[in-house]
């Protein structure tokens, strides 16, 4: 094979492999159980299936519009007016995107310039850091107390400066599982008022909180909506990661913006599936169901757990739960998943990973969008240790 061999300076040079990547690879080499990472084993509804199927049939196999089928964007309007009450209008305001993570990228490539601050939550989803830094920005993080997750919003306010461009939030959290609450985001509504800060409010989860609480999407809040990229993806809400497909909601000046970028780096997103997509959501049980659904799941991996020896807080959303280990080993997280994997047969992340420092909180991340089945077989294996 040729060998490149000039003179090259990378600009990312310590981005690593994804631990996703890593552990996923280890948990099909080891025959294990891969409850690391987030995607569902069970099979997505055969309606939406079949929907994809009937488009193609219908000759939807082109370019769909750049920034997305229009019948799709005003599906999308009418469901932030029925679950928030807020309008978004379709042609302006919202564009279909190949992923939530894409949308993510994209709205910090089309705002963050060099030498840009941009505040983040740690533990953090891996892809912010490495796109501020791509775009020659400058990563500014806030450690979360380990202990609930919580953000200390006068740490925050300390942070804020001349160079602040951006702020990203995540709620439901990955990977605590926390959910931001009504007072968190009016701390943040306060703190962002009178600036030109923008916020990017990653909201992938948004339909899967538990206990009876409710999304506190950034579109409720005023002061936050009208600086505000929201990202959302259909993979996570509808279990079919596979297919790549999210949107981008936000002010149309901060969408001009957006698309300026998406047109480049995109162009358009798969087109049977934006109408497919469409139509299911016509259907809004679709997804107003899914909090009972994945909370079953919690409570069914939890009851099977609770008298192991890892210990835990209920997850509050997301369809992630964190397990602490302290009471069994002294290892690092990485060391113990590991272990986990190649002896146990059973694969988790390590959250150090996305920590600051990779501060070592002894904890792991297990993913219960499972069937019943493999819910009960990494209960047994867990309950083993």
């Amino acid at each position: 094979m040729p060998t490149y061999k000039y003179p090259f300076n990378s600009k990312l040079p310590k981005v690593p492999t994804s631990i996703f990547s890593v552990m996923s690879a280890l948990a099909m080499e080891q025959n294990a159980l891969n409850l690391s990472q987030g995607f569902p084993n069970f099979k997505s509804d055969s309606k939406l299936i079949g929907m994809v199927n009937k488009a193609m049939v219908n000759g939807k196999n082109q370019y769909a519009p750049m920034p997305g089928i229009l019948y799709l964007r005003k599906a999308i309007g009418q469901k932030m007016e029925l679950l928030y009450g807020v309008s978004y209008h379709p042609e302006t305001e919202i564009t279909i995107t190949a992923g939530a993570t894409q949308a993510i990228f994209t709205a910090i490539s089309a705002t963050v310039q060099k030498n840009d601050e941009v505040i983040i939550f740690k533990p953090a989803y891996d892809c912010y850091e490495p796109t501020i830094e791509l775009f020659g920005g400058k990563t500014i993080a806030v450690q979360l107390n380990p202990e609930d997750f919580k953000i200390d919003w006068q740490l925050v306010k300390g942070l804020i400066s001349d160079k602040t461009k951006m702020i990203i939030i995540n709620t439901p959290h990955n990977p605590s599982g926390r959910i931001l609450t009504r007072e968190d985001m009016l701390q943040l509504e306060a703190l962002l008022s009178n600036t030109n800060i923008v916020l990017l409010s990653d909201e992938v989860y948004e339909h899967i909180i538990f206990d009876g609480e409710q999304h506190q999407t950034a579109a409720l809040f005023p002061a936050l909506a009208e600086r505000a990229f929201i990202t959302a993806s259909f993979g996570k809400t509808f279990h079919n990661t596979g297919w790549k497909v999210g949107y981008c909601i936000a002010p149309k000046e901060l969408m001009a913006e957006f698309r300026k970028v998406h047109q480049f780096n995109v162009f358009s997103v798969n087109h049977p599936t934006q109408v497919a997509l469409a139509e299911y959501l016509k259907s809004p049980n679709n997804y107003l169901e899914l909090s009972g659904f994945y909370q079953q799941k919690r409570d069914l991996f939890l009851s099977l757990i609770q008298d192991a020896r890892f210990k835990f807080t209920p997850s509050k959303g997301t369809y992630f739960q964190l397990l602490n280990f302290k009471n069994i080993t002294t290892e690092n997280d990485y060391d113990f998943a590991i272990r986990l994997t190649k002896e146990k047969k059973i694969a988790a992340i390590p959250i150090s990973v996305f920590n600051e420092n990779k501060l070592d909180t002894k904890v792991l991340r297990f993913c219960f969008a499972k069937t019943d089945e493999t819910l009960k077989q990494a209960a047994a294996i867990l309950c083993s240790i």
